[in-house]
């Protein structure tokens, strides 16, 4: 029996992908061949990287629309170089809310001059800033729009006539959303999409068209647009496994079902953090995330015991990042209702040991 996992990722993936994904290891459709073995020219993986892309636009609304789906290689990390090396001319803005924001200002500063139009650094990014006046000659605007660490998650994007580009990490493929706000965003894919290895970037082909040209060709936009990201090789397993879970996402209903599945989870462990008194949400509650749920022990609680029930249940990766403590509950697409169940049924044990 698999455990309960609440890793904030990489993290679970769906068991029908698990299974493909584990039979094109051995062997891809019947091909005699490991879909680890194959050139990635091969006809079997080009198709692989196109019904991706195409699923990639499908669920997020975006076909016919103007935009390329890539899947590139480095993470968010290198995303957040990429975005200010290709976009930045003259000056960026950026709201900071968390650590990942944190790191694509650091990158964004060797570029270019970097605003920082609003943060939440003042309570430890426990909240998202509001009503910020963004400057109309600025290159671009950026924004994180889930706070894995904190649990916070922007639940209106800021209104803005500059370029918005965000990065979706870990909220991407969640939630309704009009994706068509932005003129760029990207994902690592080890939260929602697929294993960690891959990036996907979502681009507006009238942007590709504004961006900087002297830039390295591994970190240009337009070459890997151009290349069909095939520039140099893609990584395969992450992309095909990606891809398989794009497809159980259509087949769940897509986007819009997935929200109403992840509001139950985040609405089932929030009320109960709420309720039980050993127990206190750590972000505002107006902008708590749908996917990393974050909390405390109460005031003078001691949580031996319960650290003690979560493992004896088979309930994993539920510790909070070391700059908020406690308690992270991440309840991606992929997690069971039931999952969520388990953890709700073991801190009300807790609650009726202290």
């Amino acid at each position: 029996m698999k455990k309960h996992n609440f890793s904030a990722g990489p993290s679970i993936l769906p068991a029908s992908v698990m299974e493909r994904a584990s039979e094109a290891i051995k062997e891809l459709d019947g091909i005699g061949l490991s879909l680890i073995e194959i050139s990635h020219r091969s006809k079997e993986f080009i198709a692989i990287m196109d019904k991706a892309q195409a699923l990639a636009l499908e669920l997020t609304g975006l076909t016919d629309k103007g935009y390329q789906a890539l899947f590139l290689q480095g993470g968010a990390s290198t995303q957040f170089l990429m975005a200010a090396i290709n976009l930045m001319k003259t000056k960026a803005g950026y709201i900071n809310t968390g650590a990942w924001s944190d790191k694509a200002i650091k990158e964004a500063k060797r570029y270019g001059e970097v605003v920082e139009i609003a943060s939440s650094k003042d309570q430890n990014f426990n909240y998202i800033p509001k009503g910020a006046e963004i400057p109309s000659n600025l290159d671009y605007l950026h924004i994180t729009t889930n706070n894995t660490i904190f649990g916070t998650q922007f639940h209106h994007l800021p209104e803005t006539n500059v370029p918005l580009i965000a990065d979706m990490s870990s909220d991407i493929f969640s939630r309704e959303i009009d994706y068509s706000a932005f003129d760029l965003f990207y994902a690592g894919a080890q939260k929602n999409m697929g294993p960690a290895g891959t990036t996907l970037v979502i681009v507006k082909d009238s942007l590709l068209e504004q961006m900087n040209k002297d830039v390295p060709s591994m970190l240009s936009y337009a070459i890997h647009a151009d290349k069909g990201s095939m520039f140099n090789t893609p990584p395969v397993f992450a992309i095909y496994t990606s891809m398989l879970t794009l497809e159980w996402l259509k087949g769940q209903g897509g986007i819009k079902a997935i929200e109403k599945h992840n509001t139950t989870k985040a609405q089932l462990i929030y009320d109960e953090i709420d309720r039980n008194t050993a127990f206190e949400g750590f972000a505002a509650k107006e902008d708590r995330s749908f996917m990393n749920a974050t909390f405390n022990l109460a005031e003078g609680v001691d949580g031996t015991l319960f650290d003690k029930l979560w493992n004896q249940t088979d309930i994993s990766g539920l510790k909070g990042h070391r700059s908020v403590g406690g308690y992270r509950a991440s309840i991606y697409n992929a997690l069971p209702l039931a999952s969520v169940h388990q953890l709700v049924e073991v801190m009300q044990q807790f609650e009726k040991s202290i």
